[in-house]
């Protein structure tokens, strides 16, 4: 076991191709009515679209180390400005994206870090189906903005 062994394209039984031999996790941060979002790089796979700081997950790691660990590589994130709500896993037959939702504190700060990453900053919730979303970010974020809407103001 390496310690990252998870990069890699996997054809999945959804006729995709997925970055992540082990599946992928991403970090969706809130605060104050507002998600952290990244916006990917042309070169990406995807590129030029918005998204969640997110990436690979190795064998060895939970969806909730791997979304962070990805978080704090792509935008240098503190870690303990996080607390993790829950988890929306997106399963495609044998692989999946798993999606970790954390509240931040006001303490927390990103940037772009490497060249994967071409901004990262807050964007209001009712205003992230304004950006040219990330496909699959896309097509989960509504199931993403219940659970979001559920958390920062429970019924």
């Amino acid at each position: 076991m390496s310690a990252r062994d998870g990069d890699g394209w996997v054809e999945c039984a959804c006729g995709s191709k997925h970055w992540g031999k082990f599946g992928a996790a991403g970090l969706l941060a809130l605060r104050d009515g507002a998600l952290f979002m990244q916006h990917r790089a042309p070169w990406v796979h995807n590129g030029d679209t918005w998204g969640i700081p997110g990436g690979a997950r190795d064998s060895h790691e939970s969806a909730t180390e791997s979304a962070i660990r990805e978080a704090m590589e792509e935008t240098g994130i503190n870690p303990e400005d996080l607390q993790v709500q829950d988890i929306y896993i997106d399963e495609h037959n044998g692989w999946s994206y798993s999606t970790v939702i954390a509240i931040a504190n006001a303490t927390l700060e990103g940037h772009e870090l490497n060249d994967e990453s071409q901004e990262v900053r807050w964007v209001l919730l009712d205003d992230v189906t304004q950006l040219p979303l990330h496909p699959s970010f896309a097509r989960t974020w509504p199931e993403l903005r219940q659970i979001v809407d559920n958390i920062i103001a429970p019924r």
